[in-house]
């Protein structure tokens, strides 16, 4: 009797594991198949920020300013054996006459100066696309979420990653996922103090997470006072500006410039009926329509309206700043039709799947217990 409770909980574990693993090499490759690394050659090649522009830091402002997964795969690259780097670039890399290349099919895999850097750049997307997962299973299962409904709606937003990369998909969107959502999953179980190394990171990867940072605030009452929640929003931002200002600053002479302004694009994308109404692109190697249209965007407006209500109050506080400082910042700086710039509300979004497949079984999303309020 005592075993079969824990045989069916790891068969189950195994199996969450299967699931989340295809979920993300689905995911990641929608993604890599529709914009690469902006190298040349492929489709997503892009002049200001192709991979070997982002390697050597000569990509473009503000793309350049993205460098966690550049920086660590400069490092492992100046570490490892040169025979080692050699050994995979010629027994894994080149292949033979009668296996097909593993890997990828990028002309700039294939110079031997950028090969490993390449190799470890697309491993390391896909690793924080599968850490995104779990990461995104804590949050549901700090709020309690019914174990199917908990389980489910991760790959079900992971999935729709590439949807949302309409106008550009790129390495760095991945762990802006995962990082979002360890924060928040921290700011519901612990001290703010413990979201520290997750900020430093989250903004050496992308300086969206410094205007996460706020978010949090009412997930942190829930543990703190007032002053403390405050208190800890000002350190993490802090921190977050103090990894942020010396990237700037190092790469100060690139050109482009910190900012792109793009209102006027926007207006005219908004006022084009033929772009809400047909916009269309191969994801997912089938031609559809764009996750910014009409039809598109009247389902994403639907399921959030459904899942709205039953949310428990720290979260729609939560998704009320995020929208405050996102809709805004997407307006005059994002390129058009680019939901991916929607970015800070992942992990709403998230939650809004758990209640409506919460609905669908019948069940309802309460969210954790307050826990009694930390005074200073």
């Amino acid at each position: 009797m005592t075993q079969q409770p824990l045989a069916s909980r790891l068969y189950f574990k195994v199996c969450c594991c299967v699931l989340y693993f295809v979920a993300a090499s689905a995911s990641f490759n929608g993604s890599y198949d529709k914009w690469h690394f902006g190298e040349d050659g492929l489709s997503g090649q892009d002049p200001r920020f192709h991979f070997e522009m982002m390697v050597e830091g000569t990509a473009y402002r503000p793309y350049v300013y993205r460098q966690l997964l550049p920086a660590a795969v400069n490092w492992i690259d100046r570490v490892a054996p040169p025979s080692f780097k050699t050994w995979i670039y010629t027994h894994q890399a080149l292949g033979t006459e009668t296996q097909q290349k593993p890997f990828f099919d990028s002309p700039t895999a294939e110079n031997p100066v950028y090969f490993f850097r390449y190799l470890l750049l697309y491993l390391a997307t896909f690793g924080f696309a599968l850490m995104a997962l779990f990461a995104m299973l804590l949050v549901c299962r700090a709020m309690q979420a019914p174990p199917l409904a908990a389980v489910l709606a991760p790959p079900i937003l992971l999935l729709l990653i590439p949807y949302f990369q309409s106008c550009g998909g790129f390495f760095y969107d991945y762990p802006e996922l995962a990082f979002f959502a360890l924060a928040f999953w921290i700011a519901l179980k612990f001290r703010w103090g413990w979201i520290l190394p997750i900020a430093i990171l989250g903004t050496w990867n992308k300086e969206s997470f410094v205007f996460f940072v706020p978010t949090l605030y009412p997930l942190l009452r829930l543990r703190a006072s007032r002053l403390g929640a405050v208190l800890g929003i000002c350190v993490l931002s802090l921190a977050c500006l103090a990894v942020h200002a010396p990237v700037r600053m190092a790469f100060a002479h690139n050109p482009g410039g910190g900012l792109e302004v793009h209102w006027r694009d926007q207006l005219h994308y908004l006022l084009d009926l033929r772009n809400l109404l047909f916009g269309a692109e191969k994801t997912y190697g089938v031609q559809a329509l764009k996750a910014f249209t009409l039809g598109p965007i009247a389902l994403l407006a639907w399921t959030v309206w459904r899942a709205v209500p039953p949310l428990p109050p720290a979260t729609k506080r939560h998704a009320q700043i995020a929208a405050a400082i996102n809709l805004p910042l997407y307006f005059l700086f994002c390129w058009p039709g680019e939901l991916r710039d929607l970015s800070l509300l992942y992990v709403f979004f998230l939650l809004v799947l758990v209640a409506n497949l919460n609905d669908w079984l019948g069940g309802r999303v309460t969210g954790p217990a307050d826990p009694p309020r930390l005074k200073l």
